[in-house]
């Protein structure tokens, strides 16, 4: 039960059941979104497994599609990472990289690589674009914790079962690093800059959009800057 395309839609995904196309059970405004429907389908699998064959061992590959673009998250998981990320990404490469030598994750003589030329320092940004900018990382953080939250459902779902102290969970994040197909400022629709239409999105056109992103209206992605920030301590290239 899952998607085979990638860069698709989390509210209108192209889902299969093994070989055959299905349809969601409802529609993004009544509240569907795809990971939490793939956590619903692995918990009544594995459930189902564990009803038929309580002594055999159980395989479920569990892929979710966070946080590749477009960044799809309800509003209210975005909302809870107001202003967090509103001093920029050079503020946020620093901080990430201090925590890294605290947590001991990286040496503590380490040196952050310089900010490519490419990409302009946040103090550098225009003044109407950073809340646009910042709310795209709003909407990146909050798909995260929305992944998460419902990995912690499946892992939930193994203890209920008195299975999870049995269970082998092995856990591979990456996806090529984090992702700069977003342009210097980011984009409300992915598929206008992929077309080769970017020009199209002015700071007016995202700043007047700007409570959208996220939503089934989107089909956004974050500014490089991000995408250079959530590298960290590696060098974007």
């Amino acid at each position: 039960y899952g998607f085979i395309g990638g860069e698709t839609n989390k509210y209108a995904r192209a889902i299969y059941r093994d070989t055959v196309p299905i349809e969601p059970d409802r529609t993004p405004e009544q509240g569907y979104h795809f990971t939490e429907d793939m956590t619903d389908r692995a918990i009544e699998w594995i459930r189902q497994q564990k009803a038929l064959m309580p002594d055999k061992p159980f395989f479920a590959y569990f892929a979710p599609c966070a946080t590749h673009a477009p960044h799809h998250v309800p509003s209210e998981w975005s909302d809870k990472y107001k202003g967090a990320f509103d001093d920029g990404w050079d503020a946020l490469r620093e901080r990430t990289f201090a925590r890294q030598k605290e947590l001991g994750v990286i040496p503590g003589d380490a040196e952050l690589t310089a900010r490519p030329p490419e990409i302009p320092a946040w103090d550098e940004i225009p003044e109407d674009l950073k809340p646009v900018l910042a709310r795209q990382m709003e909407v990146y953080a909050g798909f995260m914790e929305h992944t998460d939250h419902h990995v912690g459902r499946l892992i939930d779902a193994l203890a209920d079962l008195e299975i999870l102290d049995d269970t082998l969970v092995f856990v591979m994040v990456g996806d090529n690093g984090a992702s700069a197909e977003g342009t210097p400022q980011g984009t409300f629709n992915e598929l206008l800059v992929l077309n080769g239409a970017g020009q199209l999105e002015t700071t007016e056109f995202m700043a007047a959009r700007i409570d959208k992103f996220g939503t089934p209206e989107a089909f956004n992605h974050y500014a490089v800057g991000w995408a250079h920030a959530m590298d960290t301590p590696y060098q974007w290239t």
